[in-house]
């Protein structure tokens, strides 16, 4: 048995030093054994069929952060072998992805339909050593000649053509003069395999489709299974690094490298794919959310795409960290969604700027605050990093502050706005409530409160104890604005656990709330799409892209506490049955 052969360790999870990560342990040893003379070369090779979601980004971190690691080199290639499904926009959207995340390739981009005229030619080959026949049976019978996990696969009544048969059939099939279904090249393995993949696999099938990037000069097209492990040979791919739907294909990516004369061998690996609670990573299902408008399109901040986590003001820094910290195992689970919410606020904790922004505002007047009076009042953007620098408030009589933080009847422990009480406005001053204005429904409308010109600044000048403080934005200066509050899409953890509950009524209902009529302080309301910023004591913001022509939208990213958690804790775990 050689070492490429021996079973990867299962066990190698995570460790007291961090989580585990075996493929770090098999690419360490592969270069300390001299193989592939100590070189190391990855890819991340997409289909470009779709947009990447947080699933690829485990990948992409994965693949990237080993070549970087060990000196190597990562490739992006597309498999770009099915013109059927596949545009030039998710060419284009996978490489913005890729580099947001913070990767480049370099100069190492490729495509699979760079190397259509070698798979050919190992296609004839293949044929004229008798490896690999046309096939005239309909779909539909080779499904059924296929057999399946329980009943033995048949033989092609046209498995034994001629050498000379099968070559002129190919070059009908490349010329176009056989129909789409009418034909197909299979590989001549064995067809009692267990292993489905083994069963004569199909190489090349009829596709009438102009490509991408070679236009017409093709009709016929190869498979994934045979164009894949060729391509990394081409490109000298040491480690082919995949999730483990793949491992079944393992054998016959081996099979087409050991029977072609391939100028290198690559070993392919495969991993747990991440799951995370909450989500679904299915491109069937999100194609599904986008098509029938359960969200707004594939870069909806409620998707797990790369686009939608963007827009949502998600920092990749955190995507990167949180990958990291579930490690790369082989075992699959689903992972807390919780851990990947703990990387985005200790991200954006430490790199965004604090500002007043107030949801639902509710008047406050200062009444003996002499009318038109101002007081500028320089205040830190973050208390934690003097080198974010500060912003000027701008503190007069009429302010709004955030309804929540008044109660008319205060309970015990409440140390915010209430009548008689006495709070800090932060960075700004102490004020006491003295009366509450109410319109005719009897909705409190307004505050009057009374403030103490020594407290400038929201100190107390004779050390006496206010222990409410709230947040505020001048009403002469506060910028209207629009607040999307978006939460967790699913209501449950594993929304597709259950098979005969369709998914889509796991949908969470409160999922995004609207909020118009909110206010900001200017330093806020200046900043440029996708600038994120934490609203003091509400959560973590983004520009949203809908911000134009004096409408200004934010996009809730996350909160600043797992609310969720008071939730679980409460209902419990789910019943059975």
């Amino acid at each position: 048995m050689t070492a490429d052969d021996r079973p990867i360790d299962a066990s190698k999870r995570e460790t007291d030093d961090g989580p585990g990560n075996f493929l770090r342990d098999v690419v360490a040893a592969d270069i300390a054994a001299g193989k592939n003379d100590g070189k190391l070369v990855t890819r991340f090779p997409p289909e470009p069929n779709g947009y990447l979601h947080v699933g690829h980004a485990k990948a992409i971190c994965i693949n990237f952060e080993l070549a970087q690691e060990f000196g190597g080199v990562c490739n992006l290639r597309f498999d770009d072998t099915n013109p059927t499904r596949e545009y030039e926009q998710y060419i284009e959207a996978i490489q913005q992805d890729i580099r947001w995340l913070g990767f480049d390739w370099g100069d190492n981009l490729y495509f699979a339909s760079d190397y259509f005229d070698q798979l050919y030619a190992w296609a004839v080959d293949l044929i004229k050593r008798g490896l690999a026949y046309v096939e005239s049976l309909t779909p539909e019978q080779v499904r059924e000649y296929r057999g399946d996990f329980h009943k033995p696969g048949r033989e092609s009544p046209y498995r034994d053509r001629s050498v000379e048969e099968n070559l002129a059939l190919l070059e009908k099939m490349r010329a176009g003069e056989m129909a789409e279904g009418e034909a197909t090249v299979r590989a001549k393995i064995d067809m009692q395999s267990g292993n489905m993949n083994m069963r004569d696999p199909i190489m090349y099938r009829v596709l009438k489709v102009a490509h991408h990037r070679a236009g017409d000069k093709w009709c016929i097209y190869p498979t994934y299974d045979y164009a894949h492990g060729q391509s990394d040979a081409i490109e000298g791919i040491t480690h082919s690094l995949c999730s483990l739907e793949f491992e079944g294909h393992r054998p016959l990516y081996d099979w087409f490298i050991e029977h072609l004369d391939t100028p290198s061998t690559p070993r392919q690996i495969e991993f747990a794919r991440l799951n995370i609670g909450y989500t679904v990573l299915s491109k069937r299902r999100l194609l599904q959310l986008v098509k029938e408008g359960h969200v707004a399109g594939w870069d909806d901040p409620r998707m797990p795409t790369l686009r939608g986590m963007r827009r949502r003001g998600i920092p990749p820094e955190a995507i990167r960290k949180f990958a990291d910290r579930v490690g790369v195992a082989r075992r699959p689970g689903v992972v807390d969604i919780s851990l990947f919410e703990h990387a985005i606020r200790e991200q954006l904790n430490a790199t965004t700027p604090r500002v007043f922004g107030v949801l639902d505002p509710l008047k406050l007047v200062i009444t003996n605050f002499p009318e038109g009076h101002v007081e500028e009042l320089e205040a830190p953007l973050s208390p934690e990093d003097p080198s974010m620098g500060s912003r000027t408030l701008r503190l007069t009589r009429e302010l709004f502050i955030e309804r929540d933080d008044f109660r008319e009847e205060a309970p015990k422990k409440w140390f915010r706005f209430a009548p008689g009480r006495e709070v800090r406005l932060r960075y700004g001053c102490l004020v006491t409530c003295n009366e509450v204005i109410k319109d005719e429904a009897g909705e409190v409308v307004e505050l009057r409160c009374t403030w103490d010109p020594d407290s400038k600044g929201g100190s107390s000048p004779d050390g006496r104890k206010v222990r409410g403080t709230s947040h505020w934005v001048s009403a002469a200066d506060a910028v209207d604005c629009e607040v999307r509050l978006y939460d967790r899409l699913f209501s449950v953890e594993n929304p597709t656990g259950d098979d005969d509950v369709d998914y889509l009524t796991h949908l969470n209902p409160s999922s995004l709330e609207v909020k118009r009529g909110c206010k900001v302080e200017p330093y806020a309301a200046a900043l440029p799409v996708g600038s994120r910023v934490q609203f003091e004591r509400v959560g973590y913001f983004a520009v949203d892209n809908d911000t134009a022509d004096g409408n200004l939208v934010w996009n809730r990213t996350i909160s600043l506490r797992d609310s969720w958690a008071k939730v679980e804790k409460k209902q419990g775990p789910p019943k059975k049955g």
